[in-house]
């Protein structure tokens, strides 16, 4: 649980610190916003240092849960409600998360 806690506070860094840059880009948004996006990617890098093996099975899990939050930050910020094939593909993305990380021991 602690692992899939620290997944979804990364997913939220890195949404935010990609966001925040659209909105300045593509929504004529104050370039202050620049400030509060490089702190976010900088929390975002460092919550990856908090994994217990940063590693490429680690990040390959974590891109399940990316997808997940991505669509839960599409409905809760952006208002627009995923669709059933957006919410089947999270599905999938999340079972392979869940493959590559309960996998047995070796």
């Amino acid at each position: 649980m602690k692992t899939f806690l620290l997944f979804i506070a990364t997913a939220l860094a890195e949404i935010a610190g990609c966001y925040l840059p659209y909105l300045w880009l593509k929504q004529g948004r104050s370039i202050l916003l620049l400030i509060p996006a490089a702190l976010s990617l900088a929390l975002f890098a460092w919550l990856l240092t908090l994994h217990e093996t940063a590693a490429g099975r680690v990040y390959a899990a974590y891109g399940g849960v990316y997808i997940g939050v991505a669509l839960l930050w599409l409905w809760a910020v952006d208002q627009i409600r995923p669709t059933a094939w957006d919410l089947a593909g999270a599905a999938v993305a999340l079972a392979g998360m869940g493959i590559i990380m309960f996998q047995p021991a070796r």
